[in-house]
């Protein structure tokens, strides 16, 4: 019995009879003879004991033995029973009734009556789990959250009431103003003065209360703390922070650094102070004043202002002196005064991302704080926030470090990351409930937005076309080109110009595109008594300046940005190869000199001692000349007599010739033909002449060669230029503007260029000439200018980034122009902080009216939608970047550089490369016809390819003939922003179908993502028809440095909607004559748990697509289509009916959740139930961060692991909460981590 695991039989002499359906084989070990029983397919040998299976052709579909090799001793052919006497486990075969134990030899019976218990039991039998489709949807519903509620609330100071009211109305996030600061304790000095003069609004004055009151506090590190003003642009920065210097002035403090975008700001600053009645603090210039010590004698500046730029702050002399350095020493190591970092977004990148470089900017503004630590530090910025990562340099706040439960900066911004769009939120929420933070912005009630297409003109489009074909050729000839060249060894510079130059030259391409529109739009508004406001980005001035440069003052027509960059492209970068010198021939005897000299082994000095033996005195060289004694007497010493090297006969040294080039010495007459003449004095042998011929004869064929090459990457070259000087490129869009809209006497230009293009007085030509005049300094150019226009003596007024940064062209009241603004944007800003930017310049403080925004896009690439997007940010200006990112249709979702973007292009270029399937149909394709895919993807591959996305490609031949084959490099795979950029150098139709495939599959990431429960929508608005507190709230967290608390409040919440409810809903829409034939009440077409689920649908504002209200939850936040709606539902024609299911749903629904009795969370789960509890944190968050992320990782859905962030408003009192939902689940274990966390605090 104690046998390994083998069949019965046991290979022997006499084989036994087969048993049906066995089989014999050989071992592949021991290769003895097997007998396998039926239905064994895996077996061990006995003798061997190798573990081995039937051959493929033996096994038979018969029912198999579980796949795995028996214990040892047991024969699963057999029944395991063990001896009544010894208990061994013997192998009992069926229907043998009566044995001996072969260990201990006892007869043995089988009690059949028992033999079940030594069988396994098997399991009970479950039906299947049952899936209620409806509770999904519900479910679905529910993760993502309720309707939008309003983003924006009417803002007044809520605990402050000095000063007159702001000049406009001014509005805070619906989450921010959620929150209450805390109580101002700080009496600023200034108050009597300021209410008197009125210069300041109450909400300034809230501002420098609570900035004053911030600074009295100090982070656990020793540092004072900091203040941050997040004020919308136009809100009034400039003359709050006068106010906080005046303030500080009252105080003693008579020093204050100003840091901003701008040198020309200063008067704006100046004017600021004098408005707050600091006539006399005076301000200072740091770019007008040296590098010596300011408050020495020469330089005189004892107290006051200094005003200084970004820039400035990172500049230093050619002696090595920095202007970081003459601050500090002028401000001293134990300064307490104001520094301010007025525009602070440009403090950005600090920590930059992955494989990026942090900026010296925002590395000294980090190194000022530091060594300055009393210091009171302003951050001051609309758009400082937008980014979580741009926050590195705010150090002052104390949101990380000594004290907080994030270690350093990167552990804050991973927490952010994790927690998503709502994190953001509540970081400015914590903010501004420590005391640290505000956030207002003016209303744009009143001002109008239109996004307006400017499609591409027939000229337009063709030339377009052809810029994109003969880039994608230009490309093509550079490679071929560089493999000839010098760059071969290191051609990534001429690369990184190419690609740079190609996104400029596109983007300049789509600006030009718009240039009719913008001059008719602009037209129109002036006839309709408005004034005009263009924004741009770039102005094209480097291109201006170099075709200026290269042809003069004066030019037949406006300069081609376009055509100006390619030339320059190709003149300086064209690889060309080497040059050859083609310079005269050196002689024979410089040649043999040089031969020889290259001869090894041989010293120089040597070989001109061995020279010198047969030339005559006279003939002796400079070089001899330079010879010291020692080496003329060894010279002299040599023996007289020498061998010839041809017949080996002593001779006098004089009869013997030396060879110039070898020097060999041989005897005339031993030379062949015999030499009987004086040899001249660079005499040479015969195999040197011959070798020095053939050396002349190689290089004049080698020069020749070279120089063949050299004309003919020349002729390309200029053939090149040729084609570029011809093609039809448009002109600098922001020259023809102002030419089309007047002139420079009636467009004032606010832009960072020194000198431009105007039409000449005789109209024929164009002639340069600077933008200032002898009345006006160039630093002082875009402050007149932009008086020229408040004051209506020019009517237009042209923008860009880099001159109007902090400038206000409002309607304002106190301007002689209060025209109404017409803002047309030429270029679109790719990032929200800049297009929050320029908008911000015609919508500020004291406006009499609000402007008209017309936003202009193209029909190319991702133009359109981008153009869609910033309008839906303007109509919610600010919701993107201060907090509330559910202002408008959940716009994270068309952030294109998103973590759905970059999976979306992998998916893209993977499907392309034919290394996945394609994730949906590409544009213009139909699934039934693969010859469509199949095309778009060849012409896919062919412009990644013309763009260099695709790279190294091979042109397949054979079976493969046709096929593109190459690679996307990996850091490519992600890059959203290349792809954007590239996309642009494409001829129009591949572009727009390249560009709306990317666009469907990120669409179906984002609904999938929707869908599973994973997608963050930021902030969730809990809606229902009560809501009401449970109870008073429980402080779980004290912050110690503001007193500001945690708070856990728990709320009992009824969503249902009730029938007489429902039927209303219907009545009111037929009543408007709107019905549909398919509105009505609808069944589930299935029951689960015995009954069926009800819902009330009618159509919506879209054609086929109907609004859903549920007896439970009420309304759902999305419409269903038609085609869903009929498949799971089915209309009640009986209203009786629908109405006994509706409200027997309706009571069900206020204790039982949709999944049903047996629910694996119980009483826990909330899905589909019309009565639930809700618990929200609220107060200060991220302190307690880690604790509560700790305390959801355990929770057993999906969606409950998530941070998020809600929003809800009691129905009995109006309280609005903002703060992390808390499922039910997890309360227990959040309260017991945040007791722990208390008391270790305490």
């Amino acid at each position: 019995m104690g046998q390994p695991s083998i069949p019965p039989t046991i290979p022997s002499p006499p084989q036994p009879p087969l048993l049906p359906g066995s089989h014999q084989v050989r071992c592949a070990g021991c290769h003895c003879i097997l007998t396998v029983a039926a239905g064994l397919t895996e077996f061990s040998c006995p003798k061997c004991q190798l573990p081995q299976m039937l051959p493929p052709e033996l096994m038979q579909a018969l029912p198999q033995v579980p796949m795995q090799v028996p214990a040892q001793g047991i024969d699963p052919t057999k029944i395991q029973l063990p001896c009544a006497r010894c208990k061994a486990i013997l192998n009992v075969p069926h229907g043998l009734a009566r044995f001996a134990c072969p260990q201990c030899g006892i007869d043995l019976a089988v009690d059949v009556s028992k033999l079940q218990q030594h069988f396994p039991t098997p399991p009970p039998f479950v039906p299947p789990e049952e899936v209620n489709e409806v509770a999904i949807d519900v479910e679905r519903e529910e993760d993502e959250g309720g309707t939008v509620g309003e983003t924006f609330t009417d803002y007044h100071p809520p605990k402050l009431s000095i000063g007159p009211p702001h000049p406009d109305p001014v509005v805070e996030t619906s989450s921010l103003s959620a929150v209450q600061p805390p109580e101002p304790t700080y009496d600023p000095k200034i108050k009597e003065d300021l209410e008197n003069s009125k210069a300041l609004s109450c909400l300034q004055i809230e501002t420098i209360v609570y900035a004053c009151q911030r600074h009295l506090q100090h982070l656990p590190n020793g540092a004072r703390a900091g203040f941050f003003i997040g004020d919308g642009a136009g809100v009034g920065k400039g003359r709050t922070i006068a106010g906080l210097i005046w303030e500080n002035w009252h105080q003693g403090r008579h020093k204050a650094l100003w840091v901003s975008v701008g040198s020309d700001l200063k008067f704006d600053a100046r004017r600021d102070l004098d408005d707050v009645g600091a006539m006399s603090v005076q301000v200072h210039a740091l770019n007008k004043l040296p590098y010596s010590k300011l408050d020495s004698k020469s330089v005189g500046v004892r107290d006051g202002v200094v005003f200084l730029t970004y820039s400035s702050l990172i500049a230093s002399s050619e002696k090595g002196r920095s202007r970081l350095q003459q601050l500090l020493q002028w401000c001293g190591s134990e300064y307490d005064g104001l520094v301010v970092f007025d525009e602070c977004h440009k403090a950005k990148n600090l920590i930059p991302e992955a494989g990026g470089q942090s900026t010296r900017t925002g590395e000294a503004v980090l190194e000022i704080q530091a060594r300055l630590p009393q210091a009171r530090v302003i951050y001051c910025s609309a758009t400082g926030a937008s980014e979580p990562r741009n926050m590195g340099y705010m150090v002052r706040l104390g949101l990380w470090g000594t004290g907080t439960c994030f270690s350093n900066f990167h552990e804050f911004l991973g927490a952010l990351d994790k927690g998503g769009v709502g994190a953001l939120e509540l970081v400015a929420m914590d903010m501004k409930a420590r005391g640290m933070y505000v956030c207002r912005t003016l209303s744009y009630k009143g001002a109008e937005f239109e996004v307006i297409e400017a499609p591409l003109e027939a000229e337009m489009m063709d030339m377009y076309t052809k810029a994109a074909e003969f880039w994608a050729e230009l490309r093509v000839e550079l490679l071929s080109a560089s493999a000839f060249s010098e760059e071969k060894k290191n051609p990534n510079p001429v690369w990184r110009l190419y690609w740079a130059s190609h996104q400029r030259f596109f983007r300049h391409m789509c600006m030009s595109a718009k240039v009719p529109a913008a001059v008719r739009l602009a037209k129109q508004a002036l006839v309709e008594n408005k004034c005009v406001v263009i924004g741009l980005q770039s102005t094209g001035e480097a291109r201006t300046e170099e075709a200026v440069t290269k042809y003069g003052l004066e030019l037949d027509d406006f300069v081609s940005g376009p055509r100006e960059l390619l030339l320059k492209l190709v003149e300086e970068n064209y690889p060309l190869p080497p040059k050859p010198d083609t310079g005269p021939d050196e002689s024979v005897k410089e040649l043999q000199r040089k031969r020889h000299s290259a001869t090894p082994n041989v010293s120089f000095r040597g070989r001109v001692r061995k020279v010198a033996k047969w030339k005559a005195e006279s003939d002796i060289d400079s070089d001899e000349e330079s010879l010291s004694e020692s080496d003329h007497e060894s010279t002299e010493s040599d023996d007289e007599f020498q061998f010839c090297e041809i017949c080996s006969n002593e001779e006098e040294k004089k009869k013997l010739l030396r060879c110039s080039c070898c020097g060999r010495l041989v005897h005339p007459t031993c030379l062949v033909p015999p030499l009987t003449e004086l040899p001249p004095e660079d005499w040479s042998c015969h195999s040197c002449t011959e070798k020095t011929e053939e050396y002349l004869q190689a290089k004049h064929a080698y020069v020749a060669e070279l120089l063949k090459r050299y004309e003919a990457a020349m002729e390309r070259k200029t053939k090149i230029l040729e084609i570029i000087r011809s093609l039809d490129l448009p002109n600098n869009p922001l020259d023809d503007i102002i030419d089309q809209l007047g002139g420079p006497d009636n467009v004032a230009e606010m832009t960072g260029r020194r000198g431009m293009l105007v039409r000449a007085t005789s109209g024929k030509g164009v002639v340069y000439q600077a933008r200032n005049t002898k009345d006006v300094a160039m630093e002082m150019v875009n402050m007149n200018e932009k008086q020229l226009f408040m004051d209506g003596k020019k009517l237009v007024a042209i923008i860009s980034e880099a001159g109007s940064a902090g400038v206000s062209l409002q309607a304002d009241r106190r301007a002689k122009n209060q025209r109404r603004r017409v803002h047309l944007t030429l270029e679109l800003p790719w990032s929200a902080d800049r297009a929050i930017q320029q908008f911000g310049r015609t919508h500020r403080s004291n406006q009499a009216s609000a402007p008209e925004y017309r936003l202009l896009f193209t029909n190319l690439g991702g133009e359109r939608r981008f153009a869609s997007i910033v309008a839906k940010r303007l109509a919610t200006l600010g919701a993107l970047t201060q907090g509330d990112r559910r202002a408008g249709p959940s716009l994270s979702a068309y952030n294109y550089d998103s973590n759905y973007g970059k999976k979306a292009l992998m998916m893209m270029y993977k499907g392309i490369m034919d290394q996945a399937s394609l994730p949906a149909v590409p544009p213009g394709c139909s699934s039934e016809k693969p010859e469509t895919i199949h095309g778009f993807i060849i012409k896919a591959k062919a412009a990644l390819v013309s763009v260099g996305i695709i790279r190294d490609t091979v042109l397949g031949n054979g079976m493969d003939a046709g096929k593109v084959s190459g690679r996307i490099v990996e850091s490519d795979m992600h890059d959203v922003g290349r792809f954007l950029n590239r996309l642009l150098g494409l001829p129009p139709d591949i572009q727009n179908r390249l560009f709306e495939f990317f666009i469907n599959i990120l669409d179906l990431l984002v609904r999938n993502a929707r869908n599973e429960g994973n997608f963050d929508s930021g902030i969730v608005d809990i809606k229902a028809n009560i809501i009401q507190q449970q109870g008073p709230p429980k402080t779980v967290h004290v912050d110690h440095m503001s007193g500001a608390p945690t708070v856990l409040f728990t709320f009992i919440v009824d969503r249902g909607l009730t029938w007489e409810a429902a039927t209303n809903l219907l009545n009111d829409k037929r009543k408007d004559g709107l019905e549909n034939s398919s509105d009505g009440f609808y069944e589930s077409r299935r029951e689960w748990f015995g009954r069926r689920h009800f819902l009330l649908a009618f159509e919506g504002s879209d054609s086929g697509m109907f609004k859903i209200f549920r007896p439970a939850v009420g309304e759902a936040l999305r419409e269903m289509p038609l085609s869903g709606l009929k498949n799971k539902y089915r209309k009640v024609s009986s209203l009786d009916k629908a109405r006994k299911g509706w409200e027997d749903e309706y009571e069900e629904s206020s204790k039982q959740c949709m999944h049903g009795p047996k629910c694996k969370l119980s009483s826990y789960c909330t899905v589909g139930r019309r009565l639930q509890e809700v618990n929200v944190l609220g107060g200060l968050i991220l302190p307690v961060w880690g604790t509560i992320e700790k305390a959801l990782s355990k929770q057993a859905r999906q969606s409950h692991r998530r941070l998020r962030v809600v929003r809800l408003e009691t129905t009995t009192d109006n309280q609005r909460i903002v703060g992390l939902l808390v499922p039910n689940a997890a309360v227990e274990s959040v309260l017991h981590d945040l007791s722990w966390v208390q008391e270790i605090d305490d």
